[in-house]
């Protein structure tokens, strides 16, 4: 199976904004252009600031499904979102690569992204949160990935190299235990239920 890389966003940790505190985050990221070095803590030039939920070794770099766009685009809209019909940019969910053609049923934990000069291993669903609720500026958002399913995944570095947007990569099966969807919907069963 094929993946296309549409876009790569990196961020600087900065102020965000979450009912009225101030909190520092770098989940806004913003497209770069040109070859991006990928080490084995993610990309260069982004920056972490949560290590518990973003970073580290297994959550080095998160891709996101431009597939879903539409439906964030719809629940901004539903949500009275202030110039919700405007475009998302590219990086708005906070994911470091925009990618079609692969969706979390059609990915397994385990599985590899084989790009022409780096290599990322598929390791876990993202948990929504409310910094995800801040960016997308209406309550519910995470509430809405979490029924939705729509939550992307973390990758490992498994081979450093350089990624660059445009590029096609290939899904090279993995163990193939569980899905990105399976995986997200277990965890999420038990906040869905609260």
């Amino acid at each position: 199976m094929q993946v296309q890389l549409q876009s790569i966003q990196l961020g600087r940790a900065g102020v965000l904004l979450v009912q009225g505190r101030s909190i520092q985050s770098a989940i806004r990221k913003h497209p770069v252009h040109g070859d991006v070095a990928v080490a084995t803590l993610g990309m260069v030039g982004d920056e972490q600031v949560d290590l518990s939920v973003h970073g580290g070794l297994d959550k080095a770099v998160y891709a996101y499904p431009l597939e879903h766009y539409p439906f964030w685009q719809q629940e901004r809209l539903a949500a009275g979102v202030a110039n919700a019909e405007a475009a998302l940019p590219m990086g708005f969910v906070g994911e470091n690569l925009s990618i079609s053609g692969l969706l979390e049923a059609n990915v397994w934990v385990g599985d590899l992204l084989r790009f022409p000069r780096c290599v990322l291993r598929v390791t876990q669903p993202r948990e929504p949160c409310y910094k995800f609720n801040a960016v997308m500026g209406f309550a519910q958002a995470a509430k809405r990935m979490a029924q939705s399913g729509r939550c992307g995944f973390y990758l490992a570095v498994e081979e450093g190299g350089v990624l660059c947007a445009g590029q096609t990569g290939v899904l090279e099966p993995g163990p193939r235990s569980y899905t990105i969807a399976q995986r997200f919907a277990t965890k999420m069963n038990k906040h869905l239920r609260d």
